[in-house]
């Protein structure tokens, strides 16, 4: 459950959400004969953008399914309200000032973590309340402000079609959904307390709505709240009311106390220091919104997270799961981060999809194994939508790099063996079977594309195999060789075998990683999937002639395209681009430029350049999650990188950090050892190594003085502090 607290004129409005409320309508289209891989490949060939429109774009057009906004608890005051208000990530939890009329009031509130309940205190400030004398004495109601449910505007039912096509980021109104209004009560418990509620029916025998508990007491009013939904249990309005009204037996103080603790655990996991102090609080918001909308057992944040807007609109492209580069970004910065808790609901979400992926691959792609779709609902079934990218077979493998990086952070042998290697295999028989052999005798899929190049045109199929495509399947079947090998199965030939039959990258003769091998990247484009290869699968280092030859000609070629094209994830890609590159100076540019120009003051990304900066010619500004997370990474990997027992500390930040004083405290490397280090003056003043296993590092960068050197290495073993104080 996630909330937003905002308003103006005369009220105060907390939008409530949860992840899980969606519209679940059977997508529009799907279950058409035509529907089938067989079908966009043929007619992919034949050049006819606009029948692959009509059967594979269209049921994204329609407005369910789809996630749906919950409500909000509205606070009126009657009159003009100034506010004053601030988020204190460190407890989680918003305090506001209300000024109304000469009159003022304290507002906290929060949702704990610890238990399934919101909570809001209105208060006279300190000086508003009653005197010993009497002589400030005011009636309760000239004091606190009227506290009401709004549910969402949904449509009354109606006769006739209910769909109309939108060409639109939102699509549409959600008065043109066909619900019933939404029933609204009130139990009255005592004099002081009383419950307000309403219950939302949706499609199907879906329902939801909002609970809310009024506490009335001398000196402030208590709210307690609460999402529920017909999910949670048979007469899931009963149920609700019945535990919020238990809920108001407590005191908001012992369950702050509660969700505290839950905070303060999370915090402990990891901490940074830098000179840059909007760099600092960056990271610290972005993990705050992270444990705020991502949680152990719980759906993974979709792209709007468990912030749906209230405005009576569907959410900005359905709040659904975008995984051509939307929930992958969304988490890749949690391991490092040291928050694996909160991550692992992707992976557990990913292998809990496995039946749909499995159903999905045999009926739309007629093969073995599995495949989700690229764009899909909370259900993981296909939406639709542009189908070079959201049907495409490889954005899978993207998913598999989740488990990948999960192992590698870990060095989990369980997890390996148990999810790691039968997930990475099952998508690797989906692909294999739609690989078939050239005039070369290499491998290629029948279509390929490179998102999002070429829009929705006939010329978004390039020649096959895209780089995009290529660079994940290269991932693909060396992962899998590796992984065999270290579980010893006897199955890692077979994979060498496929990989070495798949074409190598297409590379120009400037050494630009290409689109395809007909296709040079040629306009400003946001999404840099041609780049696959050099982030985020790093499939070759930074090191050795022809590897710098290639990172840099690539990285040049996007500077001489600009960033007109550019969105929000652009500048963070980017960000991880220079990291590579070990260019501190325009990794800090990239994410300064992303933090000031395309997020909101509440840290939110909102796609577009919307200030208009000049950065982007997208000036708009719907709302998304994933270039919050991917900066959040990028830093991080300015500040540490670790590959194959090598930690290279401090490898990409600005010169001026250098000459004053930056740290990081147990950010993870692999095999889940944990780095703390310490930069000052120059120097590497100290560097600690976490580890529960014996083992040997690398540390590149540095040398044994602490003094930054591009070309030394050395060794240290388990339990030895390279610099600082000795400890055991």
């Amino acid at each position: 459950m996630g909330g937003l607290i905002w308003g103006d004129g005369e009220e105060l409005y907390v939008s409530l959400d949860r992840v899980d409320i969606w519209d679940r309508t059977t997508p529009f289209g799907i279950e058409r004969p035509e529907f089938t891989y067989q079908t966009l490949v043929a007619l992919a060939k034949e050049k006819n953008t606009a029948k692959i429109r009509e059967i594979f774009d269209a049921p994204y057009d329609y407005p369910v399914p789809t996630k749906l906004p919950v409500g909000r608890i509205v606070l009126s005051f009657g009159q003009q309200i100034k506010t004053k208000s601030e988020l204190c990530m460190e407890d989680a939890q918003a305090k506001m000032q209300v000024e109304s009329g000469g009159r003022a009031l304290v507002v906290h509130a929060f949702f704990c973590a610890a238990e399934n309940i919101g909570v809001m205190s209105i208060n006279e400030r300190e000086e508003e309340k009653e005197t010993k004398s009497g002589a400030s004495v005011r009636r309760k109601n000239d004091t606190f402000p009227e506290v009401s449910l709004k549910p969402p505007g949904f449509g009354a039912a109606k006769d006739g079609a209910l769909y109309r096509l939108h060409k639109e980021i939102s699509k549409g109104e959600l008065s043109e959904l066909n619900y019933e209004p939404a029933v609204l009560g009130e139990h009255v418990i005592s004099r002081e307390r009383k419950l307000l509620f309403f219950s939302q029916k949706a499609e199907g025998d879906f329902s939801y709505g909002v609970v809310l508990g009024i506490r009335e007491e001398g000196e402030r009013k208590l709210l307690y709240f609460r999402v529920a939904a017909s999910t949670d249990a048979r007469d899931w309005l009963s149920v609700a009311c019945r535990e919020v009204e238990a809920y108001m037996e407590q005191e908001p103080e012992v369950l702050f106390a509660a969700h505290r603790q839950w905070w303060e655990r999370y915090w402990s996991k990891s901490s940074l220091t830098l000179p840059d102090k909007q760099f600092e609080l960056q990271w610290y918001l972005t993990n705050y919104l992270f444990a705020s909308c991502s949680r152990e057992g719980s759906y993974p944040m979709p792209l709007q997270g468990v912030w749906t807007a209230a405005e009576d609109k569907l959410p900005p492209w359905k709040g659904d799961y975008h995984n051509d580069l939307n929930t992958q970004m969304s988490y890749y910065h949690y391991l490092k981060a040291n928050h694996l808790e909160e991550g692992r609901c992707f992976i557990d979400f990913l292998w809990n999809c496995r039946k749909e992926g499995r159903v999905f691959a045999a009926h739309f792609y007629g093969t073995r194994g599995q495949c989700l779709p690229a764009v899909m609902t909370i259900d993981a079934k296909p939406l639709g939508g542009w189908p070079m990218y959201s049907l495409s077979p490889t954005n899978q493998i993207w998913l598999c790099h989740a488990f990948a990086e999960y192992f590698r952070y870990t060095g989990d042998m369980e997890f390996l063996s148990g999810r790691a290697y039968p997930y990475l295999k099952e998508t690797a028989e989906c692909i294999a079977d739609l690989l078939t052999e050239g005039e070369d005798g290499k491998l290629y899929l029948p279509i390929s594309s490179s998102p999002e190049i070429h829009d929705d045109t006939a010329e978004a199929f390039v020649k096959p195999n895209s780089n995009y495509d290529l660079a994940l399947m290269h991932f693909l079947f060396e992962t899998l060789a590796e992984y065999a090998d270290l579980l010893g199965n006897g199955e890692a030939p077979g994979w060498r075998k496929i990989r070495a039959a798949l074409p190598e990258l297409s590379v120009s003769e400037g050494h630009v990683l290409m689109i395809s091998p007909e296709e040079m990247l040629t306009e400003s484009h946001r999404h840099f999937s041609n780049a696959m290869a050099i982030h985020p699968l790093r499939l070759f280092p930074y090191s050795g002639d022809e590897n710098r030859r290639i990172i840099d000609a690539t990285i040049a070629d996007f500077e001489r395209l600009g960033t007109s094209q550019w969105v929000g994830f652009s500048f963070c890609w980017m960000a991880e681009l220079y990291a590579v590159q070990k260019n501190g100076e325009k990794a800090w540019k990239m994410l300064s430029i992303f933090w000031n120009y395309f997020c909101s003051p509440n840290g939110f990304h909102l796609n577009g350049d919307y200030k208009k900066g000049g950065y982007s010619d997208f000036t708009y500004r719907p709302f998304t999650l994933e270039a919050n997370m991917c900066a959040a990474d990028a830093l991080q990997e300015m500040l540490l990188f670790m590959k194959n027992h090598t930690i290279e500390p401090f490898p990409a930040i600005p010169a001026a950090w250098e000459k004053e004083q930056a740290s990081f405290e147990r950010l993870r490397g692999e095999n889940g050892i944990l780095i703390s280090a310490e930069l000052a003056d120059g120097r590497l003043k100290s560097l600690y190594i976490e580890t529960d296993t014996q083992d040997v590092f690398w540390i590149r960068g540095w040398t044994k003085e602490g003094i930054r050197s591009s070309g030394s290495s050395f060794c240290v073993k388990r339990g030895l502090t390279l610099f600082g104080p000795q400890t055991e």
